[in-house]
């Protein structure tokens, strides 16, 4: 007997399986690969600054006479630290971006006070390195906006803050800002940012917006950088409807041009828009500190009593809501309110405070001091009755001005 079988369907779906199994072994080998990668970078920009801190302290207690020398180790300490900071927010804005995570605020702001800051965050790192920046005038007919300029001056800095760490020695960068056009209450503005950098290879700016993407680890340990504020400024343009593009030349420098959509705050230019105010004085203010870390509990307590603040401290959440229930009505003029603590939480505490049956159970001003600072961590605080939250590491003023625009009222 003969017999004959066609096995043609079989042997191609055989081969599509084995072929499948090397696309998807090479994918996890990638995956592997960039997880790898992503460690090792990390674990380098992590411990680098730590090592500089820990050593600028053995410094510092080796010559606590040397007041010049201390002063000195102290910018040092705070550099590194500024460095780790910006990396683990990077870090995890990333992840936030690449999630499709990021909750854009809606909130007013002045674009030229927001440029005016953003440059003064980056204008000391130039000047350690020698780097003039020139400012052209701003141009426009409309500067108050609506949106979200916590992430608009991400963006600046970022290319900015990149133009200086990649420039020559005594290089020089130049910033602009100019309105291009005007159309159904959106105002397009170009940013541009021009340095005399190293400039890119042709090769290396095909991978400009990559995630880590640097042209050599010599740049790297050169530079400083995370090779992450690109991609990041990247997908926040792109998320805040905008484009970003540039030109570079290896040895001559680069420039970014970023085109953005603004939204025109009409209550602004209708004459509703709030005023700034000047002096800020908490002194008398009865303020509830909820912090269960013991050395942020120190700081933040020395801080504000050495403002005049009269502070009583709670270590967690129950210890707050026991607190305040054991208090008389008004004996606290404001709040602040850790969230992540042991036995209640800050948005649980708040909760259950706001839920009291007591006068001041809803108006009393809370605070949230969160390190948490994505804008739906923000949402978050406010959904639970919060009146505003500020992310660690805190700016101090920013905190007095923060508890003196909620609770001032109460101060004697």
């Amino acid at each position: 007997m003969l017999v004959f079988r066609n096995v043609t369907d079989q042997k191609r779906k055989e081969m599509e399986y084995q072929k499948q199994l090397r696309v998807t072994a090479e994918e996890a080998k990638r995956a592997d690969d960039a997880k790898t990668d992503f460690l090792r970078r990390m674990s380098h920009d992590i411990r680098t600054p730590i090592n500089g801190i820990r050593g600028m302290v053995e410094i510092g207690k080796s010559c606590e006479k040397d007041v010049q020398k201390t002063d000195e180790c102290y910018d040092k300490i705070l550099g590194a630290s500024d460095f780790l900071l910006d990396l683990v927010n990077n870090v995890l804005d990333m992840s936030k971006l690449e999630a499709g995570e990021i909750a854009m605020e809606h909130k007013p702001f002045d674009l030229k006070e927001l440029m005016k800051d953003s440059l003064l965050v980056v204008e000391s790192q130039a000047a350690q390195h020698g780097i003039t920046i020139h400012r052209d005038a701003a141009e426009g007919d409309y500067w108050h906006f609506v949106g979200s300029p916590l992430h608009l001056k991400q963006i600046f800095q970022n290319i900015v803050s990149n133009a200086i760490k990649y420039n020559k020695e005594n290089g020089s960068v130049r910033v602009w800002c100019r309105q291009l056009s005007v159309d159904a209450g959106y105002a397009t503005f170009e940013f541009g940012c021009e340095d005399t950098g190293i400039g890119m290879s042709q090769e290396f700016q095909k991978h400009a917006f990559d995630t880590f993407a640097q042209e050599s680890d010599a740049v790297r340990t050169t530079y400083s950088g995370s090779g992450l504020g690109l991609p990041i400024a990247k997908k926040l343009v792109e998320h805040m409807g905008g484009t970003i593009s540039f030109v570079s030349e290896q040895g001559k420098g680069t420039t970014f041009t970023v085109h953005l959509p603004l939204q025109i705050d009409r209550k602004y230019c209708s004459g509703e828009g709030e005023s700034k105010t000047g002096d800020v004085s908490i002194q008398d203010l009865r303020v509830l500190l909820v912090e269960d870390n013991e050395l942020n509990m120190e700081i933040a307590e020395y801080m504000l009593t050495d403002k005049g603040a009269v502070v009583t401290k709670a270590y967690n959440g129950r210890e707050a809501l026991e607190k305040f229930e054991a208090s008389d009505p008004g004996s606290f003029d404001v709040i602040l309110m850790d969230i992540m603590m042991p036995e209640m939480d800050g948005l649980e505490t708040t909760k259950a405070i706001r839920g009291l049956s007591r006068e001041d159970a809803g108006s009393v001003p809370i605070i949230a001091m969160s390190a948490n600072a994505f804008a739906d961590d923000i949402t978050r605080s406010k959904a639970a009755g919060m009146n505003a939250h500020l992310s660690k590491p805190l700016d101090f003023e920013e905190l007095f001005r923060t508890i003196k625009r909620y609770g001032g009222a109460g101060a004697s």
